[in-house]
């Protein structure tokens, strides 16, 4: 469903500065939602077993935990000054991505937005352990921060693919679009769609098809394949009333073309889709994905299909 009614921003407390908390805040003023900061806090040193814990080490625990939830409160005070609804929570969870994800399905949190770490050596932010695996776990929409800010008026692209490659359904194209019209309405912004295709491959999917002759130019192959692709594309993106001077088919290596237009556009969030092989295998990213989020230099917002139920045990979590 694409609504916006409950924000959970992950804060680090080890940081003073909050790129993902500013987004968060910006989003919930526009959209009108309730948003909940989240401390995720966990110290080896102080988690004890069934068999070594202690009276002592589970006070130690409560008092970081309150500590945090202090902080929270400070935090949270000047937005709701600013009429922003805010809740807070400080858990006790480790690893933090599951963590993360158990307070997203406990609150049914439409969105989870958290930082990602800037490199300034090539101005750009780099995904960390957590953040990968909250793109492979986290059923909820995920929104990576930039640390840039965003201008006005925001631009969003949508990468899709209307193919069907790489076994993606093809609902989750039209939710990936669906979400970048309303969030773009929502904040007074804009729409781009991206695709692009490998034409080697297209060029050897082509000759492996009967009904194309093997002895067919390859620029006729080509040719013929990116008439295809054009076809299916833009029947999405009118359909989506996105404008023709906003619609970008490439033919190149997605990693390659996708931060490019990003990049030409200027681009403050790309929309995508995490890619499964079946609905019975476990989401992945593969090379190609990772080599194209790395490359991006503006936010990122990941949509999982509506059937993707996280691998995270969820029945450890305990409500703060």
């Amino acid at each position: 469903m694409n609504k916006i009614s409950k924000v959970l921003t992950v804060i680090d407390p080890t940081s003073a500065d909050q790129p993902g908390l500013r987004r968060a805040s910006w989003l919930a003023k526009k959209t009108g939602a309730e948003l909940e900061l989240l401390v995720c806090y966990y110290n080896e040193y102080l988690s004890g077993d069934r068999l070594f814990d202690s009276p002592s080490l589970e006070k130690a625990r409560l008092e970081i935990i309150q500590n945090q939830e202090k902080h929270l409160e400070v935090i949270a005070e000047p937005l709701r000054a600013e009429g922003i609804t805010v809740k807070t929570s400080a858990v006790w969870d480790h690893p933090l991505h599951e963590g993360i994800v158990r307070r997203a399905v406990a609150t049914n949190a439409d969105i989870v937005i958290k930082d990602t770490h800037h490199h300034s050596a090539i101005t750009r932010a780099l995904l960390t352990n957590t953040d990968w695996n909250l793109i492979r776990t986290c059923p909820t929409r995920l929104w990576l921060v930039n640390p840039a800010e965003i201008v006005d008026p925001p631009i969003f692209v949508a990468a899709i693919d209307p193919m069907n490659q790489h076994d993606k359904p093809a609902a989750l194209d039209d939710e990936i679009l669906q979400l970048s019209k309303m969030l773009a309405a929502r904040v007074d912004g804009e729409v781009h769609a991206f695709h692009s295709y490998d034409p080697r491959i297209a060029v050897a999917t082509a000759t492996a098809n009967a009904y194309i002759p093997v002895s067919l130019p390859f620029d006729e192959i080509e040719l013929q394949m990116h008439e295809d692709h054009q076809k299916r594309f833009k029947e999405i993106t009118e359909f989506h009333k996105i404008d023709e001077d906003k619609v970008h088919l490439v033919a190149g290596l997605t990693h390659e073309e996708l931060p490019a237009i990003a990049d030409k556009v200027s681009a403050d969030v790309v929309v995508m889709g995490a890619v499964a092989r079946n609905r019975w295998k476990r989401l992945f990213i593969g090379a190609t994905a990772e080599r194209t989020l790395e490359h991006l230099t503006c936010d990122l917002l990941i949509v999982k299909p509506d059937w993707f139920k996280t691998p995270v045990d969820l029945e450890h979590y305990e409500a703060a």
